[in-house]
């Protein structure tokens, strides 16, 4: 499992700096051209696109490495049962939350028809499927760390501290 959730990581690193190495290189050739008043006209509709993506596939790496928004400090001081049922209404909550989402986002895509963006012809329903997709990679990578989680809960394993995060993080 441990091989799985490296590999995981490594994909969603690669996908998440590569969406920002075209977003800042797209942003960076929208200035030049307006500088030479040659202003690109899909460059604002791109750099939305290109952001949207970015913050999907982006908040999936944030989930994988348990780096978003939490309340550790008071899960830590409930007692194991405590701990216990903070996280299975965590888990229900974030993990509905995100079905709903890849459940409507893959609805509306069927609504989508033909419709392309407006100043290229790139299809809408490939520009809106980061939804769907972002919002199951987002489970994809909850449920990866959700034996660690259920060990911590049990008192199994100290949780990582944030310290212990930043270290691994500097010497990855």
């Amino acid at each position: 499992m441990k091989g799985l959730r490296s590999a995981v990581e490594r994909i969603f690193e690669i996908v998440t700096v590569g969406l920002l190495a075209v977003l800042a290189v797209e942003v960076l050739a929208g200035i030049v051209f307006r500088a030479f008043h040659r202003p690109l006209v899909w460059y604002d509709e791109v750099a939305s696109v290109l952001l949207a993506w970015l913050t999907y596939y982006g908040s999936a790496l944030a989930a994988l490495k348990r780096a978003h928004i939490g309340f550790p400090g008071f899960v830590r001081a409930l007692p194991r049962a405590g701990r216990t049922a903070a996280l299975a209404i965590r888990e229900v909550a974030v993990t509905g939350f995100f079905l709903l989402l890849a459940w409507e986002g893959a609805r509306i895509l069927g609504e989508l028809g033909g419709e392309t963006l407006v100043t290229v012809d790139i299809p809408v329903r490939l520009t809106q499927s980061v939804i769907p997709i972002g919002a199951v990679l987002f489970i994809f990578a909850e449920l990866l760390n959700l034996p660690g989680r259920i060990r911590e809960a049990k008192g199994e394993v100290a949780p990582p501290s944030d310290v212990d995060k930043a270290a691994k993080e500097l010497a990855h």
